[in-house]
């Protein structure tokens, strides 16, 4: 499974941005998506997951200001990010567990870098 994210890049704060990932090939073996981040000199952490069928889990620092949302058609899974603050500055990963089929447990895209300028 390959995931290529889409949608990176300057905001000021306060402002939106929203977040694309499209996986690609064996993507019958995969189902909860969602997107993690790492900020400069900290932890990977999650920001929020969607399995196909829906359900959704949050961070508490993004809930109310983040969502996901995912197209299962297209195997794209979306972050719409309102209120940006500068702790929201980081690396995003896209992220896909396998349930399926063979290969690692979860697959990771490349990240896109999200810079919110204050």
């Amino acid at each position: 499974v390959q995931l290529q994210a889409f949608g990176g890049g300057l905001v000021q704060a306060g402002g939106s941005l929203r977040l694309s990932c499209a996986a690609s090939g064996s993507t019958f073996s995969i189902d909860a998506m969602g997107w993690y981040r790492q900020a400069p000199e900290k932890q990977r952490e999650l920001v929020a997951t969607i399995t196909s069928g829906g359900f959704t889990n949050y961070a508490d620092s993004v809930k109310g200001r983040f969502t996901i949302d995912r197209d299962n058609a297209k195997n794209t899974v979306y972050l719409q990010m309102h209120s940006l603050n500068s702790e929201d500055t980081a690396v995003y990963y896209c992220n896909a567990k396998r349930v399926r089929g063979w290969g690692p447990g979860e697959y990771w895209g490349r990240g896109t870098l999200v810079t919110v300028s204050s």
